[in-house]
């Protein structure tokens, strides 16, 4: 069996030859680079699709590519069936018991012919348990259920968060996040739209973009608020009340709001993070496989997550610098309706803008499917790989002729489409068409065993048992406070204070409200609790460590009597900036000020004095990286920093390997020329052999039976056949001995092709033992700013809500 295990390269399987439908011995392992470029799986039911799509994802696992896994079905949840110890006891809760009846056997037995069946799979496609194993220790494998508990649920609508200032500051971009997270959300509720015509999706969108240029996040519910009192007047040219009545406004937002009060729709809204970073890779780094199970939605909910999913993984890509390398795997399983050929559904654009610009960002897009018919092949031309399976129809063929026709046009190449229509028409189960722009010609192989346990489709009770643990110990979203609202000495005082009402200012005091955001305690009433705020720009600037950022920061302190001369000693950061506040603060009780307080001097003092506080006490932690000599950017956290280690890694690693290959390339092709000759020479020598044996019997015989049937006495003419004979005897035993000679050529050259092939192996398997870095252990580096590089913004007093009950116990009401 030949060595499979190959730095960059996935084991797909071993070449088959259709003719004479046999399994050949060379292997096929493709370039993990050149699913940079994306590839299209076709085949029919039974075709063997669902097994080469699990094998590529475990490939990339092994290699420590993280993915993201679209499941509309349930045969990718089978990713988390992995058993070290393929024992009947392992796959006992998950195999299919109607099989088992159906042969006439008990669970158990049927459990123990699916072992010995998987662990015999296995073996003949050389591998063991022990490659199991090492797939569970590259990756963790988690299944996630959007609006279900029965794995881990994911909180897709508990914000629409404002895009990245990347696509803020690209209108393209922008028009094109606002117009997918309206088109989603109207889908689910079931309202019809035209992206031109329709009055509500104007109307979403105009909200939306208000909120994000604001860089404003929306919940749902606000989302529903903004629609019956928007924060504008007006629509294009139009005064909002003409374009969209308040009372039909309030049908829309009734409308929306029935969406959000049915039955099991919260479940949308609790979960973890729906943040690509996090579907990718824990918090250590470590790269995460998360199977995104949604076979228990209906259509319209399938479409607005699928389309969610995908403007989310644009968002993550443009965020992430460029390389050649693979970076993450994006698979969908099953893509029919999300990327047909003349329909414009909402996931269509992002899957284009995904096939057309991820191959620059180093993110694999892998697109799967039964029905050909259903498929954009124009925009499926962006693909360089595709594996094509046995196909149902004749139609089904000739849409697979034509994409493939598509690709060719779009890479300049040339396309034999009769052969390929041969090719296709042969194809049996688990074999398919490797068609790769980056390679010279087609392959057809037959898929290895998978690593996983295939038991077909799991239900929502296995998906439950699978995820159980997993689903407690979940990182679920929460909702937090501002640290310091814990502390009594930045609240009011403990006793209830009677009304007291605003104080009168000087205009040159910058005053400011918080906004109250949380619901009452019983039987309380709010009070303002005074208090200094300032705000902040910071650049930190390290040429050596490439740094060169820019942060905001605020910080408050309680105006009480101490703060009179030093007043951010007890000064804490706060997590609202300037935009967050109001200028007014409702009719409620106030607490009051110290007469030194109401002096605008005191706040120009307080500015020039918070400068040296940050100058004195700012600073920020920076990891490096002794293997990379590369230093982690402000505010990156470890798991972004390992992930970024990671990926220059693996471009050195590729780039390592290439050069490897290069360098052994010449002297292989020289031994493999030479062995060629020899090989000749042998078969050349063998001949000569094979006739001077046959000279030198007739030789002798002639002179025996002359000897024999002749005179009594030995003529002469006997005399020299017999020489004649014996010469032949001697160039028979040179023949030999030039043959042995040959032999011991070839084989000296066939030893020194292993031992080349060898040190190749050992050079390659070398260059992975360079540290890995998700074990390194980080320096940390301290860094701190000029005290030129401290702009402080604003010193003002920022009035603070906290809701006071009658024994006295204070409650923020400024709560996010």
């Amino acid at each position: 069996m030949q060595d499979f295990e190959k730095l960059g390269l996935f084991y797909l399987g071993k070449e088959y030859d259709v003719a004479q439908s046999q399994l050949l011995e060379n292997l096929v392992l493709y370039d993990s680079k050149d699913l940079v470029t994306h590839a299209v799986c076709i085949g029919m039911t039974g075709s063997g699709k669902t097994g080469l799509c699990i094998s590529l994802i475990e490939e990339a696992a092994i290699d420590g590519v993280p993915a993201i896994v679209v499941d509309p079905k349930g045969d990718l949840t089978n990713l988390m069936l992995t058993f070290p110890s393929l024992s009947a006891g392992d796959l006992l809760p998950w195999i299919q018991e109607e099989e088992a009846r159906k042969k006439g056997v008990s669970p158990q037995e049927y459990a123990e012919a699916q072992a010995a069946k998987w662990s015999q799979g296995l073996q003949q496609w050389g591998q063991d348990t022990s490659r199991i194993q090492r797939l569970k220790n590259a990756a963790d494998f988690c299944i996630y259920t959007p609006g279900s508990t029965a794995g881990i649920p994911l909180s897709v609508l508990s914000s629409f968060s404002a895009p990245t200032e990347e696509v803020l500051n690209d209108p393209e971009l922008f028009n094109e996040a606002v117009q997918i997270s309206v088109s989603s959300l109207l889908s689910i509720a079931g309202i019809d739209y035209d992206p031109i015509e329709s009055r509500e999706f104007i109307l979403l969108s105009a909200v939306l973009r208000d909120a994000w240029q604001n860089r404003t996040d929306l919940d749902l519910p606000n989302l529903i608020l903004n629609l019956q009192k928007p924060p504008f007047e007006k629509i294009g040219v139009i005064d909002l009340e003409s374009f969209y009545p308040a009372k039909e406004r309030f049908a829309l937002s009734l409308r929306l709001n029935n969406l959000l009060a049915s039955p099991g729709f919260d479940l949308w809204m609790k979960g973890e993070p729906f943040d690509v970073g996090h579907l990718l890779y824990q918090k250590d780094g470590k790269p995460r496989v998360s199977i995104l199970s949604i076979a228990h939605l209906n259509d319209a909910e399938r479409m607005f997550f699928v389309t969610l999913l995908l403007n989310r993984v644009i968002g993550w890509m443009r965020n992430q610098s460029g390389t050649t390398s693979l970076r993450a795997l994006f698979y969908m399983d099953e893509i029919f309706g999300y990327f047909p050929p003349t329909a414009n559904p909402p996931s269509k654009t992002p899957l284009l803008t995904l096939l057309k610009q991820a191959r620059a960002f180093g993110l694999g897009v892998v697109l799967s499917t039964q029905n050909p018919v259903d498929l954009d092949y124009k925009g499926l031309s962006n693909a360089g790989t595709w594996f094509i399976g046995r196909l149902q129809t004749q139609r089904d063929k000739d849409r697979v002729l034509e994409g493939l026709q598509s690709v060719a046009d779009a890479q300049s190449s040339q396309f034999d489409s009769a052969s390929m229509d041969r090719l296709l028409s042969s194809l049996g189960n688990r074999v398919f068409l490797l068609n790769n722009v980056h390679e010279d010609h087609p392959v057809v192989f037959q898929t290895r065993w998978a690593l996983s346990y295939l038991s077909g489709p799991l239900t929502r009770d296995q998906i439950h048992n699978l995820m159980k643990d997993r689903t407690a110990e979940a990182d679920i979203e929460k909702i937090s406070v501002p640290s310091h609202s814990d502390k009594p000495s930045t609240g009011p005082s403990s006793t209830p204070a009677a009304r007291i009402n605003r104080p009168v200012l000087l205009p040159d005091i910058e005053q400011f409200h918080v906004p109250v955001r949380s619901n009452p305690p019983p039987s309380s009433q709010i009070t303002y609790v005074p208090h200094l705020y300032g705000s902040a720009s910071i650049f930190l600037f390290d040429k050596k460590m490439d740094i060169s950022h820019t942060s905001r920061i605020c910080h408050i302190s309680l105006l009480e009597e101490a703060a009179v001369s030093t007043p951010w000693e007890h000064a804490e950061i706060f997590d609202m900036f300037q935009n967050d506040f109001t200028r007014d603060g409702e009719n409620w009780n106030y607490r009051g000020l110290l007469q030194d307080f109401c002096r605008p001097r005191f706040y120009a003092n307080a500015m020039s004095a918070y400068q040296d506080f940050l100058y004195r006490t700012y600073s920020k932690e920076i990891w490096k990286s002794p293997s990379q000599k590369i230093f982690s950017q402000v505010d990156e956290s470890e798991k972004d920093f390992r992930m970024r280690i990671q990926q220059a890694y693996r471009e050195q690693r590729d780039q390592l390997v290439e050069d490897l290959r290069k360098k052994y390339a010449t002297k292989i092709a020289s031994i493999e020329e030479k062995i060629r000759r020899a090989e000749q020479t042998l078969a050349k020598e063998q001949e000569q052999s094979r006739q001077q044996k046959l000279q030198t019997a007739v030789s002798i015989g002639t002179s025996f039976l002359s000897a024999l049937f002749g005179r009594k006495t030995m003529s002469a003419t006997s005399l020299g056949r017999a020489s004649t004979a014996m010469r032949s005897v001697g160039r028979s035993v040179k023949e030999s001995q030039d043959i042995s000679r040959a032999q011991e050529n070839l084989s000296a050259l066939e030893e020194q092709l292993r031992q080349t092939d060898q040190a190749l192996n050992e050079e390659t398997t070398r260059i992975d033992t360079l540290l890995n870095p998700l074990s390194e252990t980080f320096e940390t580096v301290s860094i701190r700013p000029r005290k030129t590089d401290i702009k402080v913004d604003l010193a003002g007093l920022l009035w603070i809500p906290y809701w006071v009950q009658p024994n006295g116990t204070t409650t923020p009401a400024f709560g996010r």
